[in-house]
């Protein structure tokens, strides 16, 4: 492997002469040995959008010649396509502003373009990186413009999808298990009876609410920071750059997008992406809640609840035979924690950078698209793996009702709180359950008894008149 020499403004650069990019992200490969974290195929593809986007404006306004633009339009293309995903290659710990990020696209998209105008790679012409594929642009508006149009896709298109899907699953499980009364919970201790299906309701609700919260976070992924440039005042941009950009997205995308009302709070904030990360992770505390609660109504199956049945979609245990784990549910959870960790960080990074610009901008996109994707695969694996095969083991939760001492509660009507609670007493001590030891202390007949220790009854109180 040869190598070439290439210049910009801080001076001369060794470059593999097998890479498309040039002397700026030459710099940073040195400069952020950091991690093995790249952006991802997904990134790649809507930087590929918005430079497209910012082409056709180009064009448009007549700020760039046709043939030079076209050029660029089919680099867009190439890359989009991730055929040339290798000569990306900038660590996401970088400069906060995304910079070498930017400068890594525009200097594979120039020589590509150039290529095709029969230049050499790293000639700089006809097309030159800063001048003509980042023209009325800074890496202080593309690189959140890329981060909202990214997240705001991978949420209205694949997370909110698929959580309206696993709602309606949960709404399925609802009515399938409406009635089936098990013994209720509080503080892990048994409580009065609840049905599976009431159970499950409560799991449906909070994923519409999560749903609820997210379009509501929405609206402020859909402005877009282009336009501003350097400091929000749009120096060295035609006045309706901004707009046509971003009518050039909505179009495309199908999605809503506008300039930003305020430029200089679009690129001095990330304010945006932090309202969609608290979204996402309400709905990581909402599915850690249900994960946890199907783990334990699905343990044993000899020696725990075993109140439902998960589907079986692989071995749990490489020593023990014939064992079966709750792993999807898992999964889920550890992509929860994950959400959270990454709303930590997203946090910390909104909260930084001074003045007009925020200095945490890629660690926030890479965070926010890492949250959104997970969470959208997790959802469908969560519903398709385990949510719809859920089946309600009514043997098991029979014998549990019958035994549940809180079926005292009800007594606490006609006998008192105190005469009903030594019942329940004596019940546990005795091993029975609380019909045989109330049929021999109270002179209340066996039907009545029956009537009012009815568990379906509790389940469904009378309405207040």
């Amino acid at each position: 492997m040869g190598f070439r020499k290439e210049k910009d403004s801080m001076g001369e650069m060794t470059i593999p002469q097998n890479k498309l990019y040039g002397a700026s992200t030459q710099r940073a490969i040195e400069n952020f040995p950091i991690s093995s974290l790249r952006f991802s195929r997904y990134f790649l593809q809507v930087f590929s959008w918005v430079k497209e986007a910012c082409a056709q404006a180009n064009l448009e306004l007549g700020t760039l010649d046709p043939k030079l633009a076209n050029a660029i339009l089919e680099a867009c293309a190439e890359i989009e396509s991730g055929k040339r995903d290798d000569h990306f290659v900038v660590d996401v710990f970088q400069t906060g502003s995304g910079t070498s990020t930017n400068m890594n696209f525009n200097e594979v998209a120039a020589n590509l373009a150039n290529i095709k105008l029969g230049s050499k790679v790293g000639s700089h012409h006809p097309i030159h990186p800063n001048d003509h594929v980042n023209l009325e642009q800074s890496s202080n508006d593309i690189f959140p413009t890329v981060t909202h149009v990214a997240a705001a896709c991978l949420v209205k298109v694949q997370l909110i999808p698929n959580l309206k899907k696993l709602e309606r699953t949960l709404h399925k499980k609802t009515k399938e298990f409406e009635s089936i009364v098990k013994v209720g919970r509080t503080h892990l201790q048994d409580a009065t009876p609840i049905s599976l299906g009431q159970e499950f309701s409560g799991y449906e609700e909070q994923i519409r609410k999560c749903i609820e919260r997210i379009e509501k976070a929405l609206p402020a992924l859909f402005e877009l920071a282009i336009g501003g440039t350097a400091v929000g005042t749009g120096i060295n941009t035609h006045r309706d750059f901004g707009k046509r950009v971003t009518a050039h997205l909505a179009a495309k995308l199908k999605l809503p997008f506008i300039e930003a009302s305020n430029h200089f709070e679009a690129q001095a904030t990330k304010d945006g992406c932090l309202e969609m990360s608290g979204a996402l992770r309400s709905l990581s505390v909402s599915f850690t809640k249900i994960a946890n609660d199907i783990r334990w109504m699905a343990c044993g199956p000899r020696a725990g609840f075993s109140e439902l049945f998960l589907p079986e979609v692989q071995p749990g245990s490489s020593i023990m035979p014939g064992k079966v784990n709750p792993v999807i549910p898992e999964s889920l959870l550890q992509v929860c924690a994950k959400v959270v960790g990454n709303d930590s960080t997203i946090v910390w990074g909104c909260a930084s950078g001074s003045f007009e610009l925020n200095t945490m901008m890629p660690v926030i996109a890479f965070c926010l698209l890492e949250s959104a994707e997970i969470l959208s695969n997790a959802t469908e694996t969560f519903d398709r793996l385990c949510i719809q095969g859920l089946r309600a083991n009514s043997l098991r939760i029979a014998e549990l009702l019958e035994r549940n001492l809180m079926l005292a509660t009800p007594l606490a009507r006609v006998v008192g709180y105190d005469q009903a609670a030594e019942i329940a007493k004596k019940a546990y001590q005795e091993n029975k359950t609380i019909r045989e030891v109330a049929l021999k202390v109270l002179t209340i007949s066996a039907e009545k008894l029956d009537e009012i220790l009815d568990p379906h009854q509790m389940v469904r109180p009378a309405k207040k008149k």
